[in-house]
C-alpha cells in the first residue's frame, strides 16, 4: 500500500484521517467556524485532517440552485484557512482551466464522481505533482477504479486517492456495496470513504437531491471495520441551512460522538491486522 502524505495527514498510514468542511463554501465566516472546530477535535484525537469545500457546484440539479462563491473567492477562501487555521485544503475542478489556478492553493486536487472518467481532466490534474482524490462515480463498479488509477500513474502522478461515495440503485437511490472497499484498495492506494454523499438521493426533491443524514454513523462505522484510509464528510453548523445538500450534511456538534466511535473501531481493526 502507498502513503500519501499531505502535511501531517498521512493516508495508508497508522491513524485514521478526515476531510470534512461543507458541500459549498459559502462564506468566510462559516468556512472559518467549521475548520476552526473540526482542526481543534482532530487535534485532540490524533486525526489528520483537510479542509475540504467547493467554490463552484457545476453539477445543481437546478438552474436555481447556489453554486458557490466562484473560483476566485473560492480560493481566496481555501487560502485564508490555511493560512489561519493552519491546515490542507481540498477543493474539486471541472474543467482543464481550472487546474493551473487551483493546483496552486490546494493541497489535494479532487475529480467528481460524474468526471472521475474523464481522461484529459485525470491526466491533466495529475501533471500537477499534487495529490488527486478521484470519487468513484455512482454508475461505476469498484474494478473500474483501476482505470483511473492507470491514467493517473500515466501522467506521471504518485499521490493517488480513491473515494467511495455509493453506488446508483434504482431512481433517486444509492448503496453502499462494501466489497467496494477492499477492491479499490487492491489497486494499492489508501482509499476513503464518502459518509455523507453516499446518503444522498440524488435528485429526489425534483428541484435539488434529497437524503437522510441519519444513516451518516452507521455507514461510516462500517466502512472503518471493512477497511478505509480516511473518511470523508460534509458538516455545517446548522445543516438545515446549508446552502447544497442540506439533507445529507451533518452538523458541526455531531463530529465528536462520529469520531470517537471510529477511531476505536480503527484501534480493534488495526490491532486485529498486526496480529494476522
Amino acid at each position: 500500500m502507498n502513503k500519501v502524505r499531505v502535511a501531517n495527514c498521512v493516508f495508508g498510514g497508522s491513524r485514521l484521517c478526515l476531510i470534512a468542511g461543507p458541500c459549498v463554501l459559502e462564506n468566510k465566516e462559516i468556512s472559518l467556524i467549521i475548520a476552526e472546530d473540526l482542526k481543534k477535535l482532530t487535534d485532540r484525537f490524533g486525526v489528520g485532517y483537510v479542509f475540504k469545500g467547493s467554490f463552484d457546484k457545476a453539477n445543481r440539479s437546478s438552474i436555481k440552485s447556489f453554486r458557490g462563491p466562484g473560483i476566485e473567492e473560492g480560493l481566496n477562501i481555501l487560502s485564508l484557512i490555511k493560512r489561519k487555521i493552519g491546515v490542507p485544503v481540498l477543493t474539486d475542478i471541472h474543467c482543464i482551466n481550472q487546474i493551473e489556478p487551483v493546483s496552486e492553493v490546494v493541497d489535494i486536487i479532487q475529480i467528481p464522481a460524474f468526471l472521475c472518467r474523464q481522461t484529459d481532466l485525470l491526466i491533466n490534474a495529475g501533471k500537477t505533482g499534487k495529490p488527486v482524490n478521484v470519487k468513484k462515480g455512482q454508475f461505476m463498479s469498484p474494478w473500474e477504479t483501476k482505470n483511473i488509477v492507470e491514467k493517473l500513474t500515466f501522467s506521471g502522478c504518485k499521490k493517488i486517492l480513491l473515494t467511495e461515495r455509493g453506488t446508483t440503485f434504482g431512481y433517486n437511490n444509492l448503496v453502499v456495496d462494501f466489497r467496494s472497499l477492499p477492491v479499490m484498495r487492491s489497486y494499492g492506494w489508501p482509499v476513503i470513504f464518502d459518509g455523507t454523499h453516499s446518503v444522498q438521493q440524488p435528485g429526489a426533491l425534483g428541484c435539488s437531491s434529497g437524503g437522510n443524514r441519519d444513516f451518516v454513523p452507521y455507514l461510516c462505522r462500517a466502512a472503518v471495520a471493512v477497511g478505509c484510509d480516511a473518511v470523508f464528510l460534509e458538516v455545517h453548523p446548522d445543516p438545515e441551512k446549508a446552502l447544497s445538500d442540506a439533507a445529507n450534511t451533518i452538523s458541526l456538534s455531531s463530529v465528536r460522538k462520529i469520531l470517537e466511535q471510529l477511531i476505536r473501531i480503527w484501534d480493534v481493526v488495526k490491532k486485529n491486522e498486526y496480529k494476522n
